[in-house]
């Protein structure tokens, strides 16, 4: 008597040392190891690591991976487009914007009508540097939980924007510079700013230029844009500057008299963060879905399974476990805070 076989998730999608791995599809998500073949959903480096015998992505997170780590990052490269479907193996896989930064994707994986969506990072929240987050409806949502606890209340950037303005207006005679990480956080926040009729020169540290620069390439008005290091002391006495947040305790601030320092980043939403590093004043803006965010695509997914990572997993598998979802925490490691691997581009002079 021959018996059907019950497609399981773990079946097309499992959590390895490597990362989530497709046995079906010969591929995985993310590798934080070498691997033969890696699809990629965005550019930061914990995600977009160089090293693969081949990657799939899309052409903006293939770009910015070049900016990064040079030409010969992988073997081989293919760029995909925001809804194509391609066929690897045993199983389909269609990338869906997960509007977290330029280029970012989920990426959907279905075999044998039951499909699986790895979200990357994403944010719902309006962003306009790239392609908002779109809801992908499946069978198993693999999600992260960066700011999976009930105290993440992003709330609206506009308004932390304006308190960046308000100081620049109070302290005319004083520069400010604002931390943020080099991909999708800086571009946010000056777009952001020049959404707020601002619009003066803003200096940049040589860690950004080329990433912003391309953004700029790929059709986003940033406006005029300078690089620090070709301004005199008397120029930096006022405007907005943005650099990597490392740079903030870095001798490169020297050259600012009297500088506000500021950061950009939903870690700011919790005080000692911003007193551990000095922050004078911090700005609640994040490119990650914030508690709220989280919960609500978790449910607007129509998931039965969630799958969480990287970040406060066992709240949010709690909070599913309370609505009837079946949820577990996938306990990989590799994954977190950009800021924490974020590396600039090569030859990248402050």
């Amino acid at each position: 008597m021959a018996y059907l076989h019950v497609m399981r998730p773990e079946d097309i999608l499992k959590p390895t040392p490597a990362g989530l791995c497709c046995q079906r599809g010969g591929f995985h998500i993310d590798p934080v190891r070498p691997v033969g073949k890696a699809l990629i959903t965005h550019g930061h480096s914990d995600h977009a690591r160089a090293g693969h015998g081949a990657v799939l992505a899309t052409q903006e997170t293939l770009d910015l991976m070049r900016l990064r780590y040079g030409e010969n990052f992988a073997g081989s490269t293919q760029a995909i487009r925001y809804g194509e479907t391609l066929t690897l193996g045993g199983a389909k896989v269609t990338f869906h914007p997960a509007g977290h930064v330029l280029g970012s994707a989920q990426v959907a994986v279905e075999c044998k009508g039951l499909k699986i969506v790895a979200s990357g990072d994403y944010k719902d929240a309006a962003d306009p540097t790239c392609a908002p987050f779109e809801l992908v409806p499946c069978d198993v949502f693999i999600t992260e939980a960066t700011f999976g606890l009930p105290v993440f209340r992003h709330g609206d950037p506009r308004a932390e924007i304006a308190k960046l303005l308000n100081s620049v207006a109070l302290f005319p005679e004083r520069g400010h510079l604002v931390g943020a990480y080099s991909l999708g956080k800086a571009q946010r926040v000056i777009a952001l700013i020049r959404e707020a009729d601002y619009d003066r020169p803003i200096y940049l540290h040589g860690a950004m230029e080329s990433i912003t620069r391309y953004y700029v390439a790929r059709g986003i008005d940033l406006g005029e844009l300078r690089a620090v290091r070709d301004a005199t002391k008397a120029e930096l006495a006022g405007p907005i500057a943005l650099c990597p947040p490392s740079s903030l305790q870095d001798r490169w601030t020297r050259r600012f008299p009297d500088p506000v320092s500021a950061f950009a980043s939903g870690w700011m939403r919790v005080r000692a963060r911003a007193r551990q590093r000095g922050v004078e004043l911090p700005l609640v803006i994040s490119d990650h879905a914030d508690w709220d965010g989280l919960t609500a695509t978790v449910a607007a997914t129509g998931a039965s399974q969630i799958w969480v990572t990287h970040g406060a997993e066992e709240a949010l598998v709690h909070w599913c476990t309370l609505r009837g979802l079946e949820a577990r925490p996938l306990g990989m490691v590799g994954y977190g805070d950009e800021d924490e691997h974020d590396a600039a581009p090569a030859g990248a002079e402050a």
